[in-house]
Order: C-alpha cells, then structure tokens, then sequence
C-alpha cells in the first residue's frame, strides 16, 4: 500500500520540518492514522511527529480533539468546519508547532448526492500562523486510493504552511 515514492515524499518532508526545527501532530478520520504510519515508517522520524490522533469517530472527534458535537450534527463530520476544528484541537492537544487534520469519505459506501464518496477536508494549522488552511477535494478511485490521495495531498499542505 505505502509505495517508494510515498515513503520518499515523507522522508523529504521530515527533512523540512527538521530544518524549519517544527514538529508536525495529525488528526485523521478517513486515513485512520495513514499520515502519520507514513511519516513514522521513516526512521528517525519521532524528531518530528509530536503525536497523532486517529478520531474515526464523531465521539472520538468530541472527546480527543474538542469537536462541538452540535457542529458535526449541522454541518456533518465531513465538512471544512469539522476540519478546522479538528485542526485546532490537534494544535491545542499537542506540543507541535504544526497540525494537519483529515476528514472524508473514502468509500466504498458512505457517500450522498452532496456528499460523494472521495470527498475529503484537509486542514492544516501553525502556532505563528493561527489562520487555518482548509482544502477540499474529490478523489477518484477505490478506498485505497482516496486515502493514498488524501496522504499526499496531506503532505502537500504540510510544505505549504513551512512556506508561508
């Protein structure tokens, strides 16, 4: 599943953050921890990774990471909001100076007219930043590849919050 170009890509991405002397936290719903497998795969790497949360569910969302519980019943757990939110509670749960957060529907099931399957939310957050950014996408394929897509795209947004 993790090829050598994904296992690469995180091991320049851990060079970056080492260099910028950042460490990095996760909140993860669709990827179920996969960011964070990735960048610890890399030896060396807990120089970086401060911690990671995996809130698969709205419960854990509420409990880990401070998620408003009447916010996921609005707008649903798979929004910007949602996102964000998980993002700052990473950041505020954390002793990183940087936090990614992932929320979406990787399928196979799960998906709506409004909300399709490979719909993702990415969020990402600096301490010095303290604006989040929040992407949205819509990934093709099978589940393997949304949360394969979802990674990258992870990473992605890591390197752009170490280039503001």
């Amino acid at each position: 599943m993790i090829d050598n170009t994904l296992l690469a890509d995180a091991e320049a991405l851990l060079a970056e953050f080492r260099r910028a002397g950042l460490r990095l936290a996760t909140a993860e719903s669709c990827t179920g921890g996969l960011i964070a497998a990735v960048l610890t795969a890399i030896p060396g790497s807990s120089d970086v990774v401060e911690r990671g949360f995996v809130t698969y569910s709205n419960a854990a969302k509420s409990d880990l990471l401070a998620v408003d519980p009447a916010m996921i019943a609005r707008v649903g757990a798979v929004s910007a909001e949602v996102a964000e939110a998980m993002v700052r509670g990473a950041l505020a749960r954390s002793r990183a100076e940087v936090a990614l957060a992932v929320t979406g529907i990787a399928g196979p099931g799960g998906g709506t007219a409004t909300k399709p399957v490979g719909l993702v939310f990415l969020a990402g957050l600096t301490r010095a930043g303290g604006e989040a950014r929040i992407e949205r996408h819509l990934f093709a394929g099978d589940r393997t590849a949304v949360r394969l897509a979802s990674v990258r795209a992870a990473f992605a947004l890591a390197r752009g919050l170490l280039r503001p």
